[in-house]
């Protein structure tokens, strides 16, 4: 029987996006993003955008890793409320040039900022590409540039640099200067120049960080000074299942169109070194759920134990006074001695040896028919339960417990000694 992989292989949560088909909503994901993942060993679990589904995210747990890519520009709302100072008419330009993107989708942002938060909380893995990236900086509390020609253009930036080309969606690309001793900078090393220290990445966005939250460390940039990727070092070690990161570029999407073939070896890491550290994580939680179980199973090992002693406390007590008197709160707590005793008729010498050492004479039949008169109905059922005995185990029984009784005599004779010995020295 084949295994099933949706149970053995990590879940990774990517929302998808929305758009307009045939008058009807349709919700979609890259399919290089989704190829990725479950190259590397994951399994992609789409996220759909309908309303009312951010409310509902403990219903896709467990979750081990969360990848965030694609979709319209986020709600200034969430980090900049002055829209960094655009005039009304500058706005509407921006809307009319990006139409396809200043459509803000509140139910995707709200969907999106939950799940990077909810990482950020657990350290569970997390991957940002473009959007993703800007998602992952304003949960954090960092902001974004409205647009990015207008603003750095404004700032008076001398490399002007062209992210987003609409006629050459999967062809564009734009350079950037990767950082060294980062995540990026070992994932390209073969293929960088030792002083330029560049790539050419794919870019498709209007909007880029503004001010990176505190916690993130640039990992490269684009000669206008963009920041196209950034990584929390604190939280970065694939191996252990730790992985916060963004890119703004679309490593995805860096291949050749006929052949597949990606332009830098490097590319595909990003995805590779995620999908590590999302196994590590679904281990390390496994791994911390199987203690929990075996600590909640430990303990209640251990109260029925307890519960166990007090009830051939309990009757050691009732056979030594030899009246078989007990309260009603005493039957009750019998109840679990012999329940024990019922299911575990046949015993080994160390659990005899255990048992005696709880008083387990309970076993005596004496005992256990006092126990039983207090229902008529309860002896009724014991005696025909023992009439069923073959006379060898009667014999066997009779033997045991004559045994018992030997050995209690000669116990009790040793002690005995051993007390007016002990006596005799102090005189």
């Amino acid at each position: 029987m084949a295994p099933d992989l949706s149970v053995i292989l990590p879940r990774v949560l990517i929302v998808s996006r929305r758009t307009v088909r045939k008058n009807k909503f349709v919700d979609f994901v890259g399919e290089y993003h989704l190829d990725l993942i479950v190259s590397y060993g994951a399994a992609p679990v789409i996220v759909p955008r309908v309303n009312g589904v951010h409310m509902l995210l403990d219903s896709f747990e467990p979750i081990h890793g969360v990848l965030l890519c694609e979709g319209e520009d986020i709600d200034p709302s969430h980090y900049d409320a002055e829209l960094t100072g655009f005039s009304h008419e500058e706005l509407e330009e921006i809307k009319q040039l990006h139409a396809s993107d200043t459509a803000i989708d509140r139910e995707k942002d709200s969907i999106e900022l939950r799940l990077a938060k909810l990482c950020l909380e657990r350290n569970i893995p997390y991957l940002g590409i473009c959007r993703g990236s800007q998602v992952l900086n304003v949960a954090c509390g960092g902001t974004l540039y409205q647009d990015i020609e207008r603003e750095l253009s404004k700032k008076g930036e001398k490399d002007r640099v062209v992210h987003m080309n609409y006629e050459d969606y999967d062809g564009h690309r734009h350079v950037v200067k990767v950082v060294e001793n980062t995540p990026l900078h070992r994932w390209f090393k073969d293929s960088l120049d030792v002083e330029k220290m560049e790539v050419s990445v794919n870019s498709y966005h209007h909007q880029g960080v503004k001010r990176l939250a505190q916690r993130f460390v640039p990992m490269a940039f684009s000669p206008d000074g963009l920041i196209e990727g950034f990584y929390d070092p604190d939280t970065y070690n694939p191996q252990e299942g730790k992985f916060i990161m963004g890119l703004q570029f679309h490593p995805e999407r860096m291949r050749n169109q006929e052949t597949e073939a990606f332009d830098y070896p490097g590319c595909a890491a990003a995805y590779q070194e995620f999908v590590r550290a999302v196994v590590a994580y679904q281990k390390k939680l496994s791994d911390s759920t199987n203690v929990a179980n075996d600590m909640k199973f430990d303990q209640e090992i251990e109260k029925k134990r307890k519960k166990i002693v007090r009830s051939f406390s309990i009757a050691r007590n009732m056979y030594s006074a030899g009246n078989g008197k007990i309260d009603s709160n005493q039957d009750s707590e019998l109840e679990e001695g012999a329940q024990f005793l019922e299911a575990n008729t046949a015993l080994s010498l160390q659990q005899e040896n255990r048992l005696m050492q709880m008083g387990a004479t309970v076993r005596n039949s004496r005992v256990y028919i006092n126990r039983l008169k207090m229902s008529d109905q309860r002896e009724k059922n014991t005696r025909a339960m023992i009439a069923k005995m073959s006379i060898e185990q009667l014999s066997d029984m009779a033997s045991f417990y004559r045994r018992m009784g030997q050995v209690c005599s000669e116990l009790l004779e040793c002690k005995v000694k051993e007390m007016m010995i002990q006596e005799v020295s102090q005189l």
